[in-house]
């Protein structure tokens, strides 16, 4: 036993219904060797990228209809998955990334699920730098601004990370961060879209989320 249990979701995006391996809930928690503990993720935490979040379920929606072309996309912070994995079965060049140790792993097991190949994956440290990730057209996350300091960070890895002509996709379930991440952007010279994001039928109300959409 790995030391946490788990679920399978079936998540209907774009009408297709997707396979996913979540965990079981909220309380489920594994750090033996204190590898989450290092990466600054505390208990409280460790269990929030195991499951399938509402913000999460819009980002994946909007990634089923967005024109793909030969565009490089990267998703921050990507959990289990679930939009790479929608862009996967639309032949995107997609790389996921996560900073959380167990990431990866869900992200193949989800692919698998699927069948679909494996998902380039990055395990992605915001506040180290990583010279060969390269740069992306299009750079997509949600739900990923926790922090304070989250949104000085995400602004820097994008600035790292885009091309001088992309987009950044950011769906956010409304914590209070966001303001400050898209005044960051501007400042790098990106126009923003700022509109709320629809929530699912299944969603607790009150839905304060907002879909945000830059582009330089």
């Amino acid at each position: 036993m790995p030391g946490y249990r788990t679920r399978q979701l079936v998540v209907t995006i774009g009408g297709q219904d997707y396979r996913i391996r979540a965990l079981s809930d909220l309380q489920q928690f594994s750090d033996p060797l204190q590898v989450a503990e290092r990466l600054g993720i505390s208990s409280a935490q460790w269990s929030l990228f195991g499951q399938v979040w509402p913000s999460g379920r819009i980002l994946a929606e909007v990634m089923a209809t967005i024109e793909i072309g030969a565009r490089r996309i990267l998703e921050i912070g990507c959990g289990l998955g679930l939009s790479s994995l929608v862009l996967q079965g639309r032949k995107a060049d997609i790389t996921a990334s996560d900073q959380h140790p167990l990431a990866r792993e869900f992200l193949a097991s989800n692919a698998r699920l699927n069948g679909l190949p494996d998902i380039p994956y990055c395990d992605l440290h915001w506040a180290l730098p990583d010279a060969e990730l390269g740069r992306f057209d299009l750079l997509i996350g949600s739900d990923i601004l926790y922090e304070r300091d989250h949104a000085r960070l995400l602004a820097e890895l994008i600035e790292r990370h885009a091309l001088p002509t992309s987009e950044v996709i950011l769906a956010d379930p409304g914590r209070g961060n966001l303001a400050a991440f898209r005044d960051a952007l501007l400042a790098q010279g990106y126009a923003c879209t700022n509109m709320p994001s629809q929530p699912h039928p299944g969603d607790p109300a009150p839905h304060r989320g907002r879909l945000l959409r830059f582009r330089r």
